[in-house]
């Protein structure tokens, strides 16, 4: 009776939780921006994050969506010609997407990075003071056409540019407007 203290205890197994979003990937960023304009229109709740580096194979985004609704998903992709290069369910915890927004705030002014753009505002003012970021040849263009507008009347970085440089640069507008509650 002296193994009884070697016994092995039960161990208990757990229901494993069935994935509830899943992710997918795109060839190219237009193939992205197309993807989540067409989905969001559509009523589905998707968001656009950096692949966690075990996926990180076309472009440097992927759509997160739920998982329930991928046949459907898939289904309005193909009948617009946008197929995904991958659809992973995210039921790893090791394969959470990386945030694609950071804040900081400088004192008077605010910065939003959203990938690699930087948009930065004069808190008080709402003044867009600077752009920055990126390497698409339409970086100089946005920044002119947005640097000393009032935040609230400035322009649209989807309506002036079309690179993943102006796609991310619109990521960190909205969320700078979101932050600044308008």
């Amino acid at each position: 009776m002296a193994f009884k203290i070697f016994k092995r205890k039960k161990v208990s197994t757990r229901e494993k939780k069935s994935p509830d979003r899943g992710f997918l990937s795109f060839h190219n960023t237009s193939e992205v921006i197309k993807a989540e304009s067409l989905l969001k229109k559509k009523g589905w709740e998707v968001h656009v994050k950096g692949p966690p580096p075990e996926l990180r194979t076309g472009c440097d985004l992927v759509i997160e969506f739920p998982l329930i609704e991928q046949l459907n998903i898939l289904r309005l992709l193909e009948e617009n010609s946008i197929a995904p290069m991958e659809v992973v369910p995210v039921d790893n915890p090791l394969l959470k997407p990386v945030d694609l927004f950071q804040t900081v705030d400088y004192g008077q002014y605010l910065m939003v990075r959203a990938a690699n753009m930087k948009l930065t505002i004069d808190k008080e003012a709402l003044t867009i003071v600077n752009i920055s970021g990126g390497g698409c040849p339409d970086v100089p263009y946005l920044g002119a056409m947005l640097v000393g507008k009032d935040l609230r009347q400035a322009p649209s970085p989807k309506e002036l540019g079309h690179t993943l440089c102006g796609y991310a640069l619109q990521l960190a507008y909205e969320e700078m407007k979101r932050q600044c509650s308008f």
